[in-house]
C-alpha cells in the first residue's frame, strides 16, 4: 500500500524529472518581447554600474533570486545543497520547493535543512501551499519556517495546477480570512506566489488589504505546471485529469502583465517578477515594470545538473550589469525609479483595457 508520505515523495521527483526531460515551458510568452527600453549609446561603464539591493532586510549583490523548487524526497537535498551552495557564494537569496512533504514525515526535513547549513547568510524563503495554509495549525507552519530558518514564508496559489493535478487539491478556502494572523503570528513576511499563472490586480489588492506587502507574480511564459500535470496524468493513466489540463494549458497571466497588475494593486509592495526569466535583459525590463527583484527556477535546476551553476550565475549577473548600462543608469535603484519604457502590441492593449497603473509605462498609454 502507497502512503501519502510516498506519493508526496514520488510526485516531486516526477517534477523534476519531467522539468529536465521535457519541454513544458509556453505556449504563452512572458511578453517581455512588447518592453522596449531605449538604448543609450553613450552608457556608464557597466563595470561601475551598482547592481546590489536589499531584499527581505537583507542586502543582495543582484537583484536576482532562485525561486522555490525542490525538496521533500531522497535525493532531493543534493540538489537543494549545490543551489544554496552557489547562491550563498554569489550573494543571492534562493527559496525551496513546497516543505509539505517535510511536515508530514519530518524524516524528510532534511532535504530542506541543508539549504540553510550551506547558505547561513542569504535571505531564504520557505514555502507552503494555500490548501495547508488554510487549515494547518499555527504550529505546522513555524516547523516549516524553522526548519530552514526561514526569512519569509511563501504560500503558493497553485489553484490551476491543483485542479488538474492526479492528487491535487484546489480548495483554498479560509486562507485570505487566516492570512493576517498567520503574518502576525509568525512574525516574518509572508510572501503570496504563483506557480506559472500569474497574479491580477484583484488577487493583489485582497491580500494587501490583510496587510501582505510581498508577492510573488510567476507569470506565464516559462514552465507551465498545468502543462507538467498533464504530463504526470498521461503517465498515471487518468485521462480525465490528463484531458482537463488540455484545455488549461495556455491560461494565465504574462509575466509582464502580472508585473504591471500587482504593482497597479500594491504600489508599496515588494514584487519578485518571475515567470519565464531567461535572460538578463528580461531582469531589466521586469525591473523597469515594477518588480523589485527578478526570480527563475528551472534554468538553475538545469545549471545544477550540468555541474556549471556559479558559471551560468556569474555570467547572467555581469549582463545585468551591462543591461542597466546600455539602459543609461548607473544602479539597479535608478533604473527601478527612473525607467521609461515603450510598451507595444498586446501588453499595451492589455494594460489600457485592465485599467493598470503603470509609471514607467505613462508615455506609452
Amino acid at each position: 500500500m502507497v502512503s501519502i508520505n510516498d506519493l508526496n515523495a514520488s510526485r516531486k521527483l516526477d517534477h523534476i524529472r519531467i522539468v529536465l526531460n521535457e519541454n513544458v515551458e509556453g505556449p504563452l510568452t512572458t511578453w517581455f518581447e512588447h518592453v522596449l527600453i531605449p538604448h543609450q549609446a553613450y552608457p556608464p561603464s557597466p563595470s561601475r554600474v551598482d547592481i546590489t539591493t536589499t531584499f527581505l532586510g537583507r542586502k543582495i549583490s543582484a537583484p536576482i533570486m532562485i525561486t522555490g523548487m525542490t525538496g521533500g524526497a531522497p535525493g532531493t537535498e543534493k540538489i537543494n545543497a549545490s543551489l544554496a551552495e552557489a547562491a550563498e557564494e554569489i550573494g543571492i537569496p534562493m527559496g525551496v520547493g513546497s516543505q509539505r512533504a517535510a511536515l508530514e514525515n519530518p524524516q524528510l526535513g532534511y532535504t530542506f535543512r541543508v539549504v540553510r547549513e550551506r547558505a547561513p547568510s542569504i535571505p531564504i524563503v520557505a514555502n507552503i501551499g494555500a490548501a495547508e495554509a488554510a487549515k494547518a495549525r499555527l504550529e505546522v507552519l513555524e516547523r516549516a519556517i524553522s526548519m530552514i530558518e526561514a526569512d519569509a514564508l511563501a504560500i503558493h496559489l497553485n489553484a490551476a495546477q491543483e485542479a488538474v493535478q492526479p492528487e491535487g487539491s484546489p480548495d483554498f478556502t479560509g486562507l485570505l480570512e487566516r492570512v493576517e494572523e498567520i503574518s502576525d503570528r509568525l512574525g516574518i513576511p509572508i510572501m503570496i506566489k504563483e506557480v506559472g499563472n500569474g497574479l491580477s490586480a484583484e488577487v493583489a489588492a485582497l491580500f494587501r488589504r490583510k496587510g501582505i506587502k510581498y508577492f510573488d507574480v510567476a507569470g506565464a511564459g516559462g514552465t507551465n505546471w498545468v502543462l507538467i500535470e498533464k504530463i504526470r496524468a498521461g503517465e498515471a493513466g487518468d485521462s480525465l485529469k490528463e484531458n482537463l489540463a488540455k484545455h488549461f494549458i495556455g491560461w494565465g497571466i504574462p509575466t509582464a502583465a502580472s508585473i504591471i497588475e500587482v504593482r497597479s494593486a500594491a504600489p508599496d509592495a515588494t514584487i519578485v517578477g518571475s515567470g519565464g526569466i531567461r535572460d538578463p535583459t528580461h531582469v531589466v525590463k521586469a525591473l523597469a515594470l515594477g518588480a523589485n527583484i527578478a526570480g527563475f527556477a528551472r534554468p538553475a535546476l538545469i545549471h545544477v545538473i550540468r555541474g556549471d551553476l556559479k558559471e551560468y550565475l556569474n555570467t547572467f549577473i555581469k549582463g545585468i550589469s551591462l543591461a542597466v548600462s546600455l539602459a543609461g543608469f548607473s544602479s539597479v535603484n535608478e533604473l527601478r525609479s527612473k525607467a521609461r519604457v515603450v510598451i507595444k502590441g498586446e501588453l499595451l492593449e492589455w494594460v489600457r483595457q485592465r485599467g493598470l497603473s503603470c509609471a514607467a509605462c505613462a508615455h506609452s498609454i
